[in-house]
């Protein structure tokens, strides 16, 4: 006999058991081998293939006063995370409540503000805002400043991709201000005062705490190269204007063909436009005195700055 099909917005998705009666399918029906249970009350088709948040959208389903956080939320929402980061299920209920209980989530019983807490896609999950504090006390320092890189990072129309942030600093800052106890919060702090707008890599980001670690000085992000006609021209990764000086990333794309004659391109216009270019690798970013520092410093000597 061919099983029941399911309604339409049940078939790449979590799903309670109660959603599922309530629209129709019987319970003979939710016992079928095409259907998993991961945790009590929930299944999804086998051979689904759900995004993170499709597929975590009946735990919040089962539990209005959950909300999936900390590294699930960063996950979710596409934050960058050290590959060792802990890849459980996290989901917080705000205190007065018990801590959920379920196999292969972890439960947080927290204090959520009005305002930490959103639907994305039919999940209730915390706000960017939020899911960076929470990470504060997963993380060490330049991972929670590269995380806070990418929330607060945008580029304005001038830019080959234009991008609006998905908060602000002064979002961070007034979430961690009110949270005086939060664990971590000295973590925080800290990565505060160190993140910037404008990075678009955990590697960009690390090239700059790697740099201000070892008294070299901050360089600037955003800036875009003109030529004499206004047109912007180069989008440096790290830039010293004032010593015309800028510092390129090359990740593993750059090796490929069309990416290296396109670097080329880049370099040639930088110095039509009169200014330096540098570039750095990921072999520059290692060891405890990165050649970076060295790099950087010796061009900052050239342009005739002290370093």
């Amino acid at each position: 006999m061919r099983a029941q099909e399911l309604p339409a917005r049940l078939l790449n998705t979590s799903f309670t058991v109660a959603e599922a009666l309530a629209g129709g399918v019987s319970s003979s029906r939710l016992r079928a081998a095409d259907l998993r249970a991961p945790s009590r009350g929930i299944r999804i088709p086998r051979g689904a293939d759900p995004t993170l948040l499709a597929s975590l959208r009946a735990l919040t389903a089962l539990d209005h006063a959950t909300a999936i956080s900390e590294l699930t939320s960063a996950r979710a929402r596409g934050i960058p995370l050290p590959f060792w980061a802990d890849q459980r299920i996290h989901v917080s209920r705000t205190r007065g409540g018990t801590h959920p209980r379920r196999t292969g989530v972890v439960g947080h019983r927290t204090l959520l503000l009005p305002g930490e807490v959103e639907y994305v896609a039919g999940v209730r999950i915390t706000s960017a805002a939020r899911t960076w504090l929470d990470l504060a006390h997963h993380l060490p320092l330049a991972d929670l400043v590269a995380a806070g890189d990418h929330l607060v990072n945008e580029h304005g129309s001038d830019h080959p991709f234009p991008r609006e942030p998905l908060c602000t600093v002064a979002d961070l800052r007034r979430v961690t201000m009110a949270h005086p106890k939060m664990k971590g919060k000295r973590n925080a702090l800290a990565a505060l005062d160190l993140i910037r707008p404008g990075a678009d890599s955990v590697q960009e980001t690390r090239m700059r705490l790697i740099l201000l670690d070892h008294g070299v000085p901050e360089p600037e992000l955003n800036v875009v190269l003109y030529d004499p006609w206004g047109y912007p021209q180069v989008w440096p990764d790290l830039a010293y204007p004032r010593q015309r000086l800028s510092v390129q990333y090359d990740g593993k794309v750059h090796g490929a063909e069309r990416q290296y004659g396109r670097d080329i391109a880049r370099a040639t216009i930088t110095a039509e436009l009169g200014w330096q270019e540098l570039r750095i690798s990921a072999a520059d970013l290692r060891g405890t005195r990165p050649s970076v520092v060295r790099k950087v410093q010796r061009a900052l000597r050239s342009a005739g700055e002290p370093s």
